[in-house]
């Protein structure tokens, strides 16, 4: 099964991490299908997060599944809006 899950980088007390599409079986900081962007945990400007919705909802649409924290930045990051629906 493929997941869309963070996978860390950085150094001790210092951590930021990338949104991976991932075989479920590898490691955690093990090799990645695609990099769907970053996340920055400790920053509080705008460029905390960085994520290419429209391949995260393509992986989506195939079958991968977010883990709970992916879940909830793929939502903050506007992945999960519903498209009003345009009345002819």
């Amino acid at each position: 099964m493929v997941r869309i899950r963070l996978t860390r980088l950085g150094n001790t007390h210092n951590p930021h991490y990338r949104m991976v599409v991932v075989d479920q079986k590898q490691k955690r900081d093990g090799a990645y299908l695609e990099n769907l962007g970053h996340y920055d945990p400790r920053k509080t400007t705008e460029n905390w997060l960085s994520v290419d919705i429209e391949r995260a909802k393509y992986w989506m649409s195939v079958g991968a599944q977010p883990t709970d924290t992916a879940r909830r930045l793929l939502k903050q990051a506007g992945a999960f809006k519903k498209v009003a629906a345009v009345a002819a």
